[in-house]
């Protein structure tokens, strides 16, 4: 691989030329690249087409148009196509659920960054792209965070910049056949580098994670109990990158269809072969929906609301009831009353009673502060068996560096005060009406979390129980986003999860990701039984984890490492030569 001026070329690889000695994408009739390089029509080992003999204008230096320029020669297009490219994977998520378009969604994205004249030019595409995709997953946040959104998806954007080095630098030109094997591996490998970086709790956590969107295919979720989201997210870029292959370049186009050939078989293999749960009986959960409560004293009438609902499961057999999140606030938890009303609900219906507390409280350690909570009521009371919430959403229940970004509680909706947070994720044991069930409880956006509900099993719990409370974005795309994540989880897991909310969508899951009995929409005040088969075993992903981004990493680390030996066996450039000297003899100054 040549490096010219000090910069790594990205795109046409002279493995990859066709025997006229041109790629696909319109090199000269001399068999020259559009930068001018001779011979075998490229700019180098993995250069692109025009080199760095672009102009700033996007031409080369002959004066010609790159491949790909075209409508999208002027900048604000090609930016405009980048955005509308990042942003199409959205529709692959619920509410849409378009699941089959995330295997062809980035293709578009792909095919523009392969064009790119230039590295900064395809750095510039991802990171507009980002910018396009970071916006359209979490475009529901809107009303909280308001143009803030906009410097969220701009500093978020910027983790796909490399990313767009990297598919201009596989993809662009005419790819060999290793050139073509690299990217189906490399490519989805940088992808997963960014959707890892983005699960941090401080950058908003693993939402929008591309394999996430293929929650309800059976297949899919036999691939997440291997390798967890992580792997589906590899596969859906592998494919979309095959597809990319096979529309832009013909050389390369039976290595591409051998490559899709080999994701399917790999997913029949997984799914043939892969570690299956075994059931083991059922469990009867319960849970209670009051439904969007508005308006003066709404806290205490979705209590009621509450309580009404839970005496209507009496007589149902059933061994736990799960209210959502933030179901008693501060002024009723304070209240000696609402313990003796919930102790009453739990002897009346038979059952303990999992609660979701908003209030200020005091932990095992003696912190004292603001904890969302879950807690065990039974017969007599609280049963003393509580978890406090660990990974706090940023800004809304918490906000970071509080000191120089206070000033937004007084733009958007972020936290006045900040919660606190818990110390360590707690599996509670139900007693022995109901045979001793293990239950391992999450709040809110930790069901995202993969690894949270992993350590949940691992210490030992049947059933993954997540609450939350999503009226804020009652009638977006959160909703539906937020409850399918729990068949991912159990799917992953090999164990039921259940998803219980204040306003809706409220779900269950069976240990194999199968949705389980009716889900309680948006417009449902409810409460529903669900009927959950218990598994035992371990899946591939419980044993060995987060396997894949590891795998990943060392993708990556091995294409730095063959690129760093090729830079060190090239030659050093020889001494320049003497200068040329002009018809009158005069070497420096020409024509005199």
């Amino acid at each position: 691989m040549r490096i010219r001026g000090g910069r790594l070329p990205i795109g046409r690889n002279p493995a990859g030329a066709s025997d006229e000695g041109t790629s696909d994408e319109g090199a000269s009739d001399e068999g020259t690249s559009a930068g001018g390089a001779s011979g075998e029509g490229t700019s180098g080992e993995g250069g692109c087409g025009n080199g760095d003999g672009a102009s700033g204008d996007g031409r080369a230096a002959d004066g010609r148009k790159p491949a790909g320029a075209g409508t999208l020669s002027s900048p604000w297009a090609r930016g405009a196509a980048a955005l509308l490219s990042g942003a199409l994977p959205a529709l692959a998520f619920p509410a849409p659920g378009l699941w089959w378009f995330a295997y062809v969604a980035l293709v578009p994205w792909l095919l523009l960054i392969r064009t790119a004249p230039s590295p900064r030019r395809a750095a510039l595409d991802g990171w507009i792209g980002g910018i396009g995709f970071i916006i359209a997953v979490h475009h529901w946040l809107m009303p909280s965070l308001h143009v803030f959104i906009v410097l969220l998806a701009a500093l978020l954007g910027l983790l796909w910049a490399p990313w767009g080095l990297l598919v201009s630098r596989l993809l662009g030109g005419s790819p060999s056949a290793s050139r073509a094997v690299v990217a189906v591996v490399v490519v989805p490998s940088g992808w997963l580098m960014i959707e890892l970086v983005r699960s941090w709790e401080g950058l908003g956590g693993p939402w929008g994670l591309l394999g996430a969107s293929q929650w309800e295919v059976a297949p899919a979720l036999r691939v997440a109990s291997v390798g967890g989201v992580w792997l589906v997210s590899l596969l859906v870029l592998a494919v979309n990158t095959g597809a990319a292959l096979l529309v832009a370049d013909r050389a390369a186009r039976t290595t591409a269809g051998v490559l899709l050939v080999v994701c399917a078989l790999s997913v029949a293999a997984m799914s043939a072969w892969a570690p299956r749960p075994t059931d083991t009986g059922t469990v009867r959960i319960a849970v209670v929906q009051p439904g969007v409560v508005e308006g003066p004293g709404s806290v205490a009438r979705r209590f009621d609301r509450g309580e009404e609902l839970t005496r209507s499961l009496e007589g149902r057999g059933v061994d736990l009831v799960v209210w959502g999140e933030s179901s008693i606030g501060a002024g009723a938890w304070e209240r000696p009353e609402t313990a003796r009303r919930l102790a009453e609900l739990s002897r009346r219906v038979g059952a303990d009673l999992l609660v979701n507390v908003d209030a200020r409280q005091t932990d095992g350690s003696g912190r004292s502060g603001i904890f969302k909570s879950a807690v065990l009521v039974g017969p007599d009371g609280p049963t003393g068996d509580r978890y406090d919430k660990m990974r706090l959403v940023p800004f809304g229940e918490y906000v970071p560096a509080r000191s120089l970004l206070g000033w937004a509680t007084s733009v958007g909706k972020a936290a006045g005060e900040d919660r606190l947070r818990g110390d360590r994720q707690v599996v509670m044991t139900l007693p022995d009406g109901a045979r001793g069930l293990r239950i391992g409880p999450l709040v809110c956006f930790e069901s995202a979390f993969p690894d949270m509900s992993r350590r949940l099993v691992r210490d030992g719990a049947q059933v993954i129980v997540a609450q939350s409370a999503t009226s804020t974005f009652q009638d977006s795309w959160a909703p539906a986003q937020h409850a399918s994540l729990g068949a991912l989880r159990a799917a992953e897991n090999g164990r039921p999860m259940v998803h219980a909310t204040l306003t809706g969508i409220s779900a269950a899951y069976g240990p194999r990701g199968e949705r389980v009995g009716r889900p309680l929409g948006t417009d449902a005040s409810a409460a529903e039984v669900f009927d959950l088969p218990l598994a035992r075993g371990s899946t591939l992903y419980g044993r060995h984890g987060d396997w894949p981004v590891y795998g990943a990493l060392a993708a990556l680390a091995v294409l730095c490492a063959v690129e760093g030996l090729r830079a060190l066996r090239r030659p050093a450039p020889g001494p320049p030569g003497p200068p040329a000297r002009t018809a009158h003899g005069s070497p420096g100054r020409p024509g005199r």
